[in-house]
């Protein structure tokens, strides 16, 4: 009677007997931690009606091709230079973002 668990009988279909050929599986990766509460953050209203919460690394700068960035020395600023510098950037961001709209608004209608 032969033995039905010999190497030579062929594996069911879809099973392999050499398990290297089988992917190993891969432990999940950790989440990510909760970002830092902090109490000192400013909020910014961007005239929308909704505040824009500023971190440590400073208020979200808008360019003129509508790309973001931060200012990178927004750490090193006295308290007076960051009241200074979010006053005249929360104007030319409005300003940017009027503009940028009208560009868009202007787009369909030539096309």
């Amino acid at each position: 009677m032969p033995n039905e668990n010999t190497s030579d009988a062929a594996p069911p279909a879809g099973e392999s007997h050499n398990k290297a050929e089988q992917p190993p599986s891969q432990p999940l990766p950790l989440p990510l931690p909760e970002p830092p509460v902090d109490s000192k953050a400013v909020k910014l209203n961007v005239s929308t009606g909704t505040a824009v919460k500023l971190d440590h690394l400073g208020p979200m700068v808008v360019n003129r091709d509508g790309t973001l960035s931060r200012i990178g020395n927004w750490q090193q600023m006295t308290d007076m230079e960051q009241t200074n510098t979010l006053r005249v950037l929360t104007k030319r961001n409005k300003q940017r973002l009027d503009a940028l709209r009208a560009a868009e608004d202007a787009k369909p209608a030539s096309e």
